[in-house]
């Protein structure tokens, strides 16, 4: 299948962990930022492949996961009213809230629906005059365009009953924090391709400059992971410090100028807090103040919301790098895809999930792609 088999080719990948082998003389540990990233890792097996003293650890790309539990009970609690049609996709319906979620509220006669496109959610407030349709806008950059997109075209229509629940949240900030932390783990960083496409990658330049880290901007299938392995390696080994773009197939230093645009427009920068992590200063879009007006946080008046996650929850740990879900006690057991407790077990890019869909409940892990071959 073309633009799948040739980035999954079994012999480029002995290839290229034979070379990651020879080249990765001393210990490193590097994070993928993305959770797709995080799943293509776990399902294939690289981790398992790699040098004994090269680790991957796992960062908080996931976008559902960071979506702090308050959000989630305010939209919870704005889907509840019966004027309200609540518009999301489908990955936020069963992330748990403090005492519930989306997908139980539709059970319970809530109109909670999944669409395709922010666009979509337009639509509904143009065929129903009569109730308030409400979008969930979360995600990192690569939503954050079209999401601008539905607002302008809300404002251009003069829809009254459009408004978004905003939870935008931006990789830089994140990279730093981590960077900034006192028990920093992180020598080198694979950034997310599609995030890179939409921001391209200038403002990773001061981040590699600043905390003398390689960034490599990094597709999504095996060999990309693979290719940007060794090139952040390669880095680390001779002692450089700078971006590098793997993902040249889509990737563009200044990124999509036209949707960098309608970000800057819609949106501004605002601290944004994480689920699990807390607040990050600058880490989060809001909307602008020529948009306010539809903000669903503002019409609905859900300020005040108590939230309290889950004592045996350690997402916190996991989103971070920190810890891995297989050394969480609810893991596997309290904490399944059908019982999650937390949102990295039930996002499609969660961590839990990745190691959950991959067996990983107890060693041994599974091996899929074939053992480096050295050569003589």
């Amino acid at each position: 299948m073309r633009y799948l088999d040739e980035y999954r080719d079994p012999a480029l990948a002995r290839r290229l962990l034979d070379e990651i082998h020879t080249t990765a003389i001393r210990p490193w540990t590097l994070m993928e930022v993305c959770g797709g990233q995080t799943h293509t890792i776990v399902r294939q097996g690289i981790d398992t492949l790699l040098p004994a003293g090269l680790r991957m650890i796992h960062g908080p790309g996931c976008p559902v996961c960071v979506t702090p539990l308050e959000l989630i009970d305010k939209a919870l609690a704005v889907a509840a009213r019966p004027e309200v049609v609540f518009t999301s996709y489908g990955d936020m319906l069963r992330v748990p809230g403090t005492g519930t979620d989306l997908l139980a509220l539709r059970a319970r006669s809530c109109d909670v629906r999944v669409v395709y496109s922010p666009l979509d959610a337009v639509r509904l407030a143009e065929r129903h005059p009569d109730r308030q349709v409400v979008f969930f806008a979360v995600g990192f950059e690569t939503t954050a365009p079209a999401n601008a997109m539905a607002v302008l075209r809300a404002h251009q229509l003069r829809l009254p009953n459009f408004s978004v629940l905003v939870s935008h949240v931006l990789v830089p900030p994140a990279m730093t924090a981590l960077l900034d932390a006192p028990d920093r783990r992180v020598q080198g960083f694979l950034a997310a391709g599609h995030v890179c496409a939409v921001m391209g990658w200038t403002e990773y330049e001061p981040i590699a400059h600043r905390y003398q880290v390689p960034v490599v901007v990094t597709g999504f299938e095996p060999l990309d992971l693979l290719e940007g392995v060794l090139m952040a390696v390669r880095q680390l080994e001779a002692g450089h410090a700078r971006v590098e773009n793997q993902y040249a197939r889509a990737v563009h230093r200044d990124g999509n100028v036209r949707a960098r645009e309608a970000i800057r427009r819609v949106f501004r920068v605002c601290d944004r807090a994480w689920r699990g992590i807390g607040t990050i200063p600058d880490s989060g879009l809001a909307l602008a103040d020529e948009f306010a007006r539809y903000d669903a946080e503002t019409r609905f008046d859900v300020a005040g919301l108590t939230a309290r996650e889950h004592p045996a929850c350690i997402a916190g740990d996991i989103l971070t790098g920190a810890r891995e879900p297989t050394d969480c006690t609810a893991y596997g057991a309290a904490c399944t895809p059908r019982t999650p407790l937390g949102a990295p077990m039930v996002s499609t890019e969660g961590t839990c999930a990745a190691y959950h869909s991959a067996g990983r409940a107890a060693g041994p892990f599974p091996v899929v792609l074939p053992a480096p071959v050295r050569s003589s």
